[in-house]
């Protein structure tokens, strides 16, 4: 898994108490944090955390040492060590240091509702070793059917049902579709499975996906149960009627949080059954995390009681190497897992044109393009993606296959798996092929395996080119997505019959939006465990205002493929931090009644409404606008000179606070904010702001974006701003 995300997370796995028998002070495991940092690499972060720790409590060097537990030095810093309560005051009051607080183990009650293709049992990421008793307030069940029973739930996953009904009327009968089926919640895909163990997998050592991304797989909160709902099947995807009664289902059996990674409508908030799910959720104060979308262009979950997930990449990489007859090595990316043991030649698909086919479209290595005899015994380069490439390349009689674009980023964020051994080279590598392809006599070449690697140069997180992107469609004043997280090659738990390239797995690698979805789902599963009182509104708060939208290198968060610098219609308010989610300081609150509001502001009429929340209601006159919406993130879609618009904070820190808020100003864009310093003296105080916005230029058909921020000495509570300038 995503080491970030894994070592982020994992300290909310333990708690350490440790009694000194000498002197009879008890020590706790605390967690120091101290937001960004400009270290040059990881090793300089642990050492000066070691020199922090040794000056400000006296111990020495080698004390400090055996006194950490984690450092935090890729994308924030901070570390966790086992410290007594005096020694974690005394950073408490240290300049660099903003917060410390007590690491508590997430409790195992949280239970997480995953709405995909059900779920593979026999994982070795749902054991369920260290969990108590099933929680008393759950009233789900165990469904049993084909080939899953009563006993294949446990501790882990304590509900299992599935919703076959509207997929068969839709789609015809199972057995029809000549694929592998379970009429039961276990899971034939392998999507599901994969969407549970990231959510909340078991801790399982020495995983691969075939000797790749080894290590130790995890969920995001491995303490949290699962009740499982598959809707999902193969040959007929997840259905609306089957997706609601799902809904009804979960939030009726009292999980806290739901996960569904799966399309929506583009018909809007009254015909969409997610739309609808969620927002009977939301009354019941459940949060519901789901995926923004895989199409690259905008999204459909646009529903503002809806937590909306973009993907973007990690810092690992899969790197399987070409080397040349002339003994360079090109560097390519892939998941390859299939070894090459010698050299073979080398053709271009252009060159290896069937009759009839023009060289153009033989470039592409689609199926009855490629001439058998040509290509038969050699690696074919091909452009473009495509997963069938590959069959038409063996069929063909080929032995190996490079794939190159005209962006390296429209191959590099997915995850294909090939049937014969396959790389994918960037521009600078595809020149330096062609080179010496024309150069060489007999132009020959090698495929090897992939490499899993940590690339201390890469940018990451970057967004992924498929996740889908604002604006919003529907209300555009809300931005959308909301959020960004781990999306792209991410490992997790398989379903054995859920075949790739034709290879069964225990553990996949995959890519997209239903990858990163889980990830928020988890983060906001840990929150609720700790903030059990807290509404859906404000954990999605919490996750959205300590989002990060600088990378690794401190530097603004670049979209693929174009390396252009991201905007929050790419990646919300930023990137996931987990710890920083967990004490935000302030939290922008909407509830049930404030959704009527804002639906009166999108021009519903009364019918619509009533359809949506069973609620009778008239709209006032005049409406509120839907920038009023106590969102974490601001926008305004039509701005006609002048705007100012209403916020609502809530302190959720610890004693007295004073909060001075800062702007960055979109292009052309004066903010100003009123009362522009807010002061707090107890946890749960309410108090509100007025943000003001004076347009200089008209922004020509787009959005501009800024930020604006409340800052104390412990907190940096960001909000995203963007704007479209109608007139000034």
């Amino acid at each position: 898994m995503n080491m970030l995300i894994a070592t982020t997370l994992a300290l909310f796995l333990f708690t350490f108490v440790v009694a000194n028998e000498a002197n009879s002070i008890t020590k706790k495991h605390y967690i120091v944090y101290m937001g960004d940092h400009s270290f040059s690499d990881s090793n300089s972060v642990i050492s000066s955390n070691h020199d922090l720790l040794a000056s400000v409590t006296g111990c020495s060097i080698h004390e400090a040492e055996e006194a950490t537990v984690h450092h935090y030095s890729k994308s924030f810093r901070g570390f966790s060590a086992i410290l007594t309560d005096d020694q974690a005051q005394q950073l408490r009051q240290t300049e660099s240091v903003i917060s410390v607080f007590e690491n508590i183990e997430s409790k195992s009650d949280v239970i997480v509702g995953v709405i995909d293709s059900g779920v593979w049992p026999d994982s070795e990421s749902f054991n369920d070793n260290g969990l108590g008793p099933v929680p008393k307030r759950f009233k789900g069940e165990c469904v049993p059917g084909d080939e899953f029973t009563v006993d294949n739930c446990n501790r882990k996953i304590i509900g299992a049902r599935y919703y076959s009904q509207g997929n068969e009327k839709a789609s015809g009968p199972f057995e029809s579709r000549n694929l592998t089926f379970f009429q039961s919640a276990r899971d034939s895909d392998g999507h599901g499975t994969h969407v549970a163990s990231t959510v909340a997998g078991s801790v399982v050592n020495n995983v691969s996906l075939l000797g790749m991304a080894s290590g130790t797989a995890r969920g995001g909160m491995p303490s949290a149960r699962l009740a499982i709902y598959k809707t999902c099947w193969l040959g007929g995807g997840c259905t609306d009627a089957d997706n609601l009664a799902a809904f009804d289902d979960a939030i009726s059996d009292g999980v806290d949080i739901i996960s569904i990674s799966i399309a929506a409508s583009p018909d809007g908030f009254f015909d969409d059954p997610i739309s609808i799910g969620s927002f009977h959720a939301f009354k019941k104060g459940i949060l519901v995390s789901t995926s923004a979308g895989n199409t690259g262009v905008a999204t459909t979950k646009c529903a503002p009681w809806l937590l909306t997930v973009a993907a973007s990449s990690i810092d690992r990489e899969f790197i399987s190497n070409v080397q040349l007859g002339n003994s360079n090595i090109l560097k390519g990316s892939s998941i390859n897992p299939l070894k090459m043991d010698k050299f073979h030649r080398i053709i271009f698909g252009s060159d290896a044109a069937a009759a009839g086919v023009s060289a153009g479209n033989a470039s592409s290595c689609i199926k009855g393009t490629l001439d058998r005899k040509l290509i038969k015994g050699k690696i074919v380069v091909c452009r473009g993606s495509g997963s069938a490439k590959d069959i038409a390349v063996r069929d063909g009689g080929g032995v190996g296959m490079i794939l190159f674009a005209p962006s390296f980023g429209l191959l590099s964020d997915s995850s294909p798996q090939y049937v014969i051994p396959t790389t994918v080279l960037d521009t600078k590598e595809i020149q330096a092929l062609r080179k010496y392809a024309t150069q060489a006599k007999r132009p020959i070449a090698k495929i090897f395996p992939s490499m899993t690697a940590i690339a201390n140069n890469t940018r990451a997180p970057k967004m992924a080119r498929f996740s889908s992107i604002g604006p919003n469609t529907v209300t555009p004043d809300i931005i959308k997505p909301d959020i960004t997280a781990p999306g792209v090659r991410i490992l997790a738990a398989w379903t054995p019959v859920g075949l790739r390239a034709g290879r069964s797995v225990d553990y996949n690698v995959l890519s997209g939006t239903s990858m990163a979805c889980p990830h928020a789902s988890a983060i906001a599963a840990i929150i609720k465990s700790h903030h059990p009182s807290w509404s859906p509104s404000a954990i999605k708060s919490a996750i959205m205002t300590t989002a990060n939208a600088m990378d690794n290198t401190k530097r603004p968060i670049l979209e693929s493929p174009t390396d252009s610098p991201a905007s929050p219609f790419n990646y919300g308010s930023g990137h996931i931090n987990p710890i920083a989610a967990l004490d935000p300081g302030l939290v922008y609150e909407f509830g049930s009644n404030d959704i009527l509001n804002f639906l009166c502001g999108a021009r519903a009429n009364s019918s619509q409404i009533q359809m949506l929340t069973g609620a009778q209601i008239t709209c006032k006159n005049p409406v509120i606008p839907t920038y009023n919406l106590n969102y974490p993130s601001i926008g305004v879609a039509n701005m006609n000179g002048k705007v100012t618009l209403k916020r609502t904070v809530t302190y959720v820190g610890r004693g007295p606070a004073t909060f001075r808020a800062f702007t960055r100003n979109p292009s052309g864009v004066k903010v100003t904010v009123k009362p522009s310093v807010l002061r707090f003296k107890k946890t749960g105080e309410r108090k509100s702001f007025r943000v003001r916005f004076m347009p200089s230029k008209a922004s020509n058909g787009g959005f501009v974006f800024g930020s604006m921020s409340w800052r104390s000495d412990l907190y940096q509570v960001r909000s995203p701003i963007g704007v479209n300038v109608i007139t000034v």
